[in-house]
């Protein structure tokens, strides 16, 4: 099946993998039978090689019932994501809909997915952050013409979701793991570990991503290796994961992030794509 190539990220996320295609595509197996995503976010890599049976996942509900609403109701969603306004008002009342759990409760999935997207689209840096009582926080981003709705994309998305092989779940990665079958590869985005103190963002989800985490991650991608199925990790360079990756094949790639507060002290930096294939 060729790929359609309208199949693109339809959200911005934190360390989004679109500028790392061409470092990661010709790292990944050349067959396998399922491909698996235990930390979907934009879904830059799965919508590159759109492969035709994907076990994909994300911890963040919010972000899985996108996926979910664009797969089962793709063109109400669009209706909707036409009827908002690019304005502080409209973004600040929209985003403060979560603050009322009675009445957010009350919306259906797809008001929820259109206010997901609107607030992804809208707000400052494309940050998707939640405190700690799940609450989506970040600014309005005053942009002059967000590509609020983008729906030739919408629909190729919710056509490529829709083919009988794409399974979409919300639950710990450890779980989804355990759900490849044999053949399969894993391809795994975790929040990164942190490069200093002031650097970490892992505000995806309330309970953050902390290093003992990524330890029981390690610990997986260990058993994965022990059932004989190919993983590829993407990660930040630090002294903690080479450690703790040592025993695999460790390639380090450069990558332009955005997300400090401070502009000049955003730019390239070293991050690692780690195997359990190829030469070491």
């Amino acid at each position: 099946m060729a790929k359609n190539q309208l199949v693109a990220p339809v959200v911005k996320w934190v360390g989004g993998k679109r500028q790392l295609i061409d470092e990661i595509v010709p790292l990944l197996p050349k067959k396998f039978s399922t491909y698996c995503e235990p930390f979907l976010g934009g879904g830059a890599v799965l919508f590159e090689i759109q492969p035709k049976k994907a076990i994909i996942n994300d911890l963040n509900d919010d972000l899985m019932r996108v996926y979910r609403v664009i797969r089962d109701n793709v063109e109400e969603l669009i209706i909707q994501l036409q009827e908002f306004e690019n304005t502080a008002e409209a973004y600040y009342r929209i985003r403060d809909l979560d603050r009322d759990k009675v009445n957010y409760d009350l919306l259906t999935d797809t008001n929820k997915a259109a206010r997901t997207v609107y607030l992804n689209k809208t707000c400052y840096n494309g940050l998707f952050r939640v405190n700690a009582a799940g609450e989506f926080n970040s600014p309005f981003g005053n942009y002059k013409n967000p590509n609020i709705v983008n729906a030739p994309t919408l629909r190729a998305v919710n056509k490529y979701l829709s083919a009988p092989g794409i399974q979409l779940f919300s639950e710990d990665f450890e779980a989804t793991m355990k759900r490849v079958p044999e053949g399969g590869f894993v391809y795994i985005d975790p929040p990164y570990d942190p490069i200093s103190d002031t650097a970490s963002f892992t505000g995806y989800n309330k309970g953050g991503f902390d290093r003992e985490e990524q330890r029981r991650l390690k610990r997986c991608c260990d058993e994965l290796t022990r059932r004989g199925i190919k993983f590829l990790l993407s990660n930040s360079s630090t002294a903690f994961i080479r450690e703790l990756y040592a025993d695999y094949n460790v390639k380090t790639v450069h990558a332009r992030r955005a997300i400090n507060s401070d502009a000049r002290k955003r730019g390239a930096v070293e991050e690692v794509l780690i195997t359990n294939y190829g030469a070491k």
